[in-house]
């Protein structure tokens, strides 16, 4: 299914689900005229949009921006269709006829296919009860007409297609049997070529040819048409081109077109993107694009690693590597202060444009240009954070000796520190204006802390006594002072949160009107509810608990999270 692009206008839609009904249908009605206005070869800022649709200019906290009149045409096309899906109105209650996608067709002598396009162009769907009491999409006659209207050379020259009799759709069958029997191509390859020689479009010979192997399944051409590659193939095809192997020998080897090859690649770099996990620390900066181009363009020096260090393990299997691994730390030369902060910030700068990047991409149809660009920025992050990483090995040695009580415990919490110097560099917020060294030094320890306090045996007395200490604090405890707490924590977040805002929290943290903790959804399901992405969901989850952060005592904020 296709998404909305703009995300502003997928925050407007979800806040629209929660108005009347009334208001509902009234800024349904406001968008199908919005989009009748749409130029597609003209920008529309976003404060029209908004306006255009609500009656109100939008919160001054969202930046000004301009939106290409196509891709307003058409996320406001799939905007009407999911506003209308909550808000259906009864085709008997209206006032005009309501006309099915097909007897559309059918009024105009034109297949559905078409309408369907005509969608895209303006003609605007949505979804009404029929007397049967499904829900269908449907056209208004005054939408229909205005589009006719607008549009009248489309309609006229869709009318006058002509459609094949069983002798040219007999002429076209043959015609691409014998182009497929001279031919190691794919069959998509063959269709464009009978198309180009019967002066009918491509779209049409597949039709036909579909259509006939349907009747036809012994056919040859029917193995040669259901010919997709498996996900075995399509993961061995992605391994072959990153080993080198040219597109020419998969095109050979796999009996496939090259752009059939580059769309299969590149459906595999899309998902090795979308299931990796970037982790950055934003900075305000980064939304201006000309402060992003400055940062990119920076050349920034790496400091280089010693020589052979790249050949040591990161989980250092024995302490017999130890020495030798020691021996190159000493090799290392420490960062200065300035030169760290530039690094930090074109580091985090880069995935967040890799994450821009992202956000972009269509898994169904990746575009090479932008999997290229995310690729490119998130090898560069790497190279910083792995020169950082580097730069700060000695750091983990010099925590880890005064940790370890034996050689074999030195190289497990050296492999351990190697791991939380990682995060520290990922967690890193260089706009304070602290040092990593720092905070990395911190994050050592705690892991040290947290590792060590699993190997700790307790003592059958030692436990018993703790166990009893236990019981006792909890039933000591003060369950008038638990309930005032819930119910400060359920006022504090109906008055500091938004609609939105309290959805996610109430619903994450499993608390119900009252306060009361009950069984919690995942961010996943809160997103397919709200129609947003598990990571926005995550987003929105940070800035409520930051507020409440700030607004709830100890107690509360505890109940909330533990």
């Amino acid at each position: 299914m296709r998404r909305i692009v703009d995300k502003n206008l997928v925050e407007l839609l979800i806040q629209l689900r929660f108005t009347p009904s009334a208001k509902r249908l009234r800024q349904i009605e406001a968008t199908e005229e919005l989009i009748r206005s749409i130029d597609p070869d003209k920008q529309y800022p976003w404060e029209f949009v908004h306006f255009r649709i609500t009656g109100f200019m939008p919160a001054r906290s969202v930046q000004s921006y301009l939106i290409p009149g196509r891709q307003l045409l058409e996320d406001l096309r799939i905007f009407v269709t999911r506003l209308s899906t909550i808000a259906c109105p009864r085709v008997d209650q209206l006032d005009e006829p309501i006309y099915r996608l097909g007897e559309v067709a059918s009024r105009l002598g034109v297949s559905e296919k078409t309408v369907n396009r005509w969608r895209r162009c303006g003609l605007v769907a949505r979804r009404f009860i029929f007397p049967d009491g499904k829900k269908r999409l449907g056209i208004r006659r005054g939408v229909l007409e205005g589009f006719m209207e607008a549009y009248p050379e489309l309609v006229e020259r869709a009318s006058r297609f002509s459609r094949m009799d069983e002798r040219q759709r007999r002429e076209v069958i043959d015609l691409v049997v014998r182009f497929a029997a001279n031919s190691k191509g794919s069959l998509s390859h063959v269709i464009r070529q009978v198309a180009q020689a019967t002066g009918r479009s491509a779209e049409t010979v597949r039709y036909t040819i579909k259509q006939y192997l349907r009747s036809h399944p012994e056919h040859p051409l029917a193995r040669r048409a259901s010919a997709r590659s498996s996900v075995r193939d399509a993961q061995r095809v992605f391994e072959l081109y990153k080993a080198g192997v040219p597109i020419s020998q998969l095109v050979q080897r796999f009996a496939r077109s090259r752009s059939s090859i580059y769309r299969l690649i590149n459906q595999r770099r899309a998902s090795a993107l979308m299931a990796r996990r970037i982790n950055l620390v934003p900075s305000p900066e980064f939304a201006d694009p000309a402060v992003r181009e400055q940062i990119l363009a920076e050349p920034v020096e790496l400091p280089a690693a010693p020589d052979g260090l790249a050949e040591i393990p990161d989980a250092l299997a024995s302490s017999q590597l130890l020495p030798e691994y020691v021996r190159l730390l000493k090799q290392a030369q420490p960062i200065p202060a300035a030169l760290e902060a530039r690094l930090f910030r074109k580091y985090n700068c880069l995935k967040f444009m890799a994450v821009q990047c992202r956000s972009a991409i269509r898994l169904s149809n990746p575009a090479a240009r932008l999997l290229g660009q995310a690729e490119s920025y998130l090898a560069q992050a790497d190279a910083i954070e792995r020169a950082l990483v580097a730069a700060n090995l000695r750091l983990v040695v010099a925590i880890a000796s005064k940790h370890a009580a034996d050689p074999a415990q030195f190289a497990d919490l050296v492999s351990k520190g190697n791991y939380a110097l990682i995060t520290a560099i990922q967690e890193f917020d260089y706009t304070k204006g602290l040092r990593f060294g720092k905070q990395a030094a911190l994050a050592i320890a705690k892991e040290y802390a947290r590792s060590s306090g699993k190997d700790i045996e307790i003592s059958r007395r030692k436990a018993a006594s703790i166990a009893s200490a236990q019981i006792q604090l909890r039933q000591s405890a003060d369950l008038a002072a638990i309930e005032r707490a819930r119910q400060s924590l359920t006022e504090v977040i109906q008055r500091e949160l938004d609609e939105r805002q309290q959805y996610v929290i109430i619903n994450h943290f499993g608390l119900a009107a009252t306060g009361i903790r009950r069984k919690g959804k995942t961010l996943q399901q809160i997103g397919q509810e709200l129609g947003l992405s598990k990571e926005r969901v995550r987003q929105i989850e940070l800035v409520a608990l930051q507020r409440l952060r700030k607004a709830l005592g100890p107690e509360e904020f505890d109940l909330l999270t533990r």
